[in-house]
């Protein structure tokens, strides 16, 4: 067993774990922490546990302190100067006509480092724009370009739903989401409607497919030739939800009835589903 805690650079970012090196911790404390990126200030999301050595990848970078009030006060001042590195960013990205749109920016605790999160159609040539960069701010300058799902992660709004972006409230981490969950929930496949506003397949479509792929298992498919109490028949409509499935007898298509999928045996089952073309199969 290890002993870890958990720490989280980014109100809303994947979780870490670090040595507490003999510190017991609170969740919600502030701690300075090396990283592959340098001294960074996280906040712990994870207090002081015991995990399984196989759990981990070791050596585990041991926490260096519990953050100060001088701390504090110096990630107040690089939430500052990045604000103003946006302004002096978007005015050398004009300068130099690049096809670019600046996201955001982040200064490490150390000022070491002040990375630029941008997205763009394709390659930009940045050569000359981080030459411009390094003059003006004396530091290394890494600039990195972002998908359309991080990038809505980072700025944050309100989905179809008309609440805030899970991806920016409580998602740590994407997960794949692919169109086949939304054909076996039985919802619309016009892209704009089970789509986010970053353009890709809602993530929320990921939140129940457990529970309809069960669903799934036990529920026989729209299509499939089955047997009632009244006679062989075919599934034209399926509710996963109540398990009543509307079957069309043989002989007289028109005289459709309700049935539980339990008063059903399946005699011929529907051939599997196969994407539309023309629709992202999966989110990246």
């Amino acid at each position: 067993m290890a002993e870890i805690i958990g720490v989280r650079f980014k109100s809303v970012g994947k979780v870490y774990y670090f040595d507490p090196d003999s510190l017991q911790v609170e969740k919600g404390a502030k701690v300075i922490v090396e990283t592959t990126r340098g001294v960074e200030c996280g906040e712990v999301a994870m207090a002081n546990r015991q995990v399984e050595d196989e759990s981990i990848v070791k050596p585990l970078k041991k926490v260096m302190r519990i953050a100060t009030a001088e701390d504090l006060k110096k990630v107040e001042e690089n939430a500052a100067r990045e604000k103003q590195a946006i302004a002096i960013c978007n005015e050398k990205i004009a300068k130099h006509k690049l096809s670019m749109k600046l996201v955001d920016v982040e200064f490490t605790f150390d000022n070491n480092k002040i990375l630029f999160y941008f997205t763009a159609d394709g390659r930009v040539d940045f050569r000359e724009l981080v030459k411009d960069l390094a003059s003006v701010f004396r530091t290394r300058i890494e600039l990195r370009q972002i998908g359309v799902r991080d990038e809505a992660k980072m700025l944050g709004g309100l989905g179809i739903c008309g609440r805030p972006f899970c991806c920016s409230t409580f998602l740590g981490e994407f997960q794949p989401v692919s169109i086949k969950m939304a054909k076996e929930q039985g919802l619309s496949l016009n892209p704009t409607k089970i789509s986010g506003t970053c353009g890709r397949l809602m993530c929320c479509l990921k939140y129940e497919q457990e529970a309809y792929e069960d669903l799934l298992r036990t529920t026989p498919r729209q299509g499939s030739f089955v047997r009632t109490k009244d006679g062989r028949g075919t599934v034209v409509e399926v509710n996963l939800l109540t398990g009543m499935l509307k079957v069309a007898p043989e002989k007289d298509q028109a005289a459709a009835k309700y049935y539980n999928k339990s008063e059903v045996k399946v005699l011929r089952e529907t051939q599997n589903y196969e994407e539309p073309a023309g629709m992202d199969a999966e989110n990246e």
